[in-house]
């Protein structure tokens, strides 16, 4: 599988990209909110420029009455604020759409993640509202709150410069 972006292309992590994705993992402002995974290998890398600059992974409730699906991104710091990471979500929120059939779609940054929050509207997520000590912070050991995101297929923004309605 791969799936084109406007700047990004997502595809399966391959042998050697482990240790890449670890020290991005890793970085301070990555390591902010994400602890590090045992297994990158059921994680999409997102390349830019020929380069791994991250990863994205989903999830999904294949259960016909409460169909579904999940993402989690990370990007290494150097590529913040650069508009990467809303790409890869949208490309990825377009896919769990058209070819996986899903109507709904989550996403639960912490709360205090401005950043990331930020991006996710831009693909056209909504909050939900806040999930109290949801996650532990692997660093403290706190738990933090989330905020819960969630978009339907017809709110999906368009990629630039696409007009055409998402199906």
């Amino acid at each position: 599988m791969e799936l084109r972006g406007d700047d990004v292309v997502l595809r399966p992590v391959v042998d050697g990209e482990d240790e890449v994705l670890d020290r991005i993992v890793r970085e301070p402002a990555v390591a902010a909110w994400w602890s590090p995974p045992e297994d990158f290998a059921d994680m999409l890398a997102i390349v830019f420029e020929g380069e791994v600059v991250g990863a994205i992974q989903f999830d999904e409730e294949t259960d016909p009455e409460f169909h579904r699906a999940g993402i989690d991104v990370f990007l290494t710091a150097r590529h913040h604020g650069k508009g990467l990471g809303t790409d890869a979500v949208r490309t990825l929120a377009r896919w769990l759409v058209t070819e996986r059939g899903h109507h709904r779609l989550t996403i639960d940054p912490a709360a205090a993640n401005a950043a990331a929050i930020r991006s996710y509207r831009k693909v056209g997520f909504q909050p939900v509202g806040i999930m109290r000590a949801y996650g532990r912070d692997h660093r403290t050991g706190r738990w933090q709150d989330a905020l819960l995101m969630d978009l339907l297929a017809d709110e999906l923004t368009r990629r630039r410069g696409d007009p055409s309605e998402v199906p």
